[in-house]
């Protein structure tokens, strides 16, 4: 069975159109969501039963032919992915520099080759380091302390989002995870109008890939303003990745990190997290937040 297989990407601009996503999940597969059927015996029940399990592989990111970084990521969304990356790690500012991406199998695992632009290659060359990601880590394999904490980028100040949306916004995350209701093994992130409305939203086996796939639907899609909803904890590198591509307002539902509050408040970032409903600590610039 072939490792990757491009899924519908869950896009709606209206919140009616979730309706539609139980329905997908039904008739599109479970090979195509990245589940992979198992044995499993539980215990007190002599009988075993069948599991899903989320789907984890290799994922080669390579500019220009050289390759950059290995990332454990489920098999889907690997072009929104592989923008998402780029522009979260400042190998390119926009889209524009990204001239062609072509995903394929290979060596046990999937190599997303890309072509950017002479001149962020060049910049990618002189700072290029060797990184191995892990679900669970974002910055593994970095060279130096100094890597972990790379530069901050101060966004601008002229998004707001309306709290009377609030609770809406963050059901989005359940529609959005369909591989994490089968298997109860994935990350989500969420994007919304300022009006509440969904826009669209990514999962994966790791949080930092979920966010790098829906930044990558983001810059496709051309969203800009709006507010970033994420299933996770609110970590450095989290809030470094959204601050990267400009995003000013960030709902996490579970902890900050001390070093995520401080760089969200030196960026500029409004960052709010512990989000449920009825409930969200706002740590950073408040402000944009109306009817807090």
């Amino acid at each position: 069975m072939a490792l990757y297989q491009q899924p519908h990407t869950v896009v709606y601009d209206t919140p009616s159109g979730l309706d539609q996503v139980s329905s997908l999940t039904l008739t599109s597969g479970t090979a195509r969501l990245g589940a992979h059927e198992v044995t499993v015996h539980r215990l007190n029940d002599p009988v075993p039963s069948v599991d899903w399990v989320a789907e984890e592989v290799p994922v080669a990111l390579v500019y220009n032919g050289i390759s950059h970084a290995v990332m454990m990521a489920s098999p889907s969304m690997l072009e929104e992915f592989a923008l998402g990356f780029s522009l979260a790690e400042g190998i390119i500012p926009d889209a524009s520099h990204l001239y062609t991406c072509d995903v394929h199998e290979a060596c046990r695992g999937i190599e997303v080759n890309m072509t950017i632009s002479s001149e962020c290659f060049w910049k990618l060359k002189d700072r290029r380091r060797s990184m191995t990601g892990r679900t669970g880590c974002g910055i593994c394999g970095v060279e130096s302390l100094s890597e972990a904490v790379r530069e901050k980028r101060v966004v601008s100040h002229e998004q707001t989002f309306s709290m009377s949306a609030y609770p809406q916004a963050l059901s989005y995350l359940e529609e959005v995870e369909q591989l994490g209701r089968l298997t109860g093994c994935t990350h989500a992130a969420v994007w919304v109008h300022p009006d509440g409305r969904f826009a669209g939203g990514a999962e994966d086996v790791g949080r930092h890939v979920a966010l790098d796939k829906l930044l990558g639907l983001r810059a496709k899609r051309g969203w800009k303003n709006g507010a970033l909803v994420i299933s996770s904890r609110a970590s450095y590198e989290m809030v470094q990745k959204a601050a990267m591509c400009g995003i000013e307002i960030i709902f996490a539902v579970s902890a900050p990190t001390a070093l995520a509050v401080d760089l969200a408040k030196e960026c500029g970032v409004t960052l709010a997290a512990f989000c449920r409903r009825g409930r969200a600590n706002v740590y950073t610039h408040p402000e944009r937040l109306i009817g807090l």
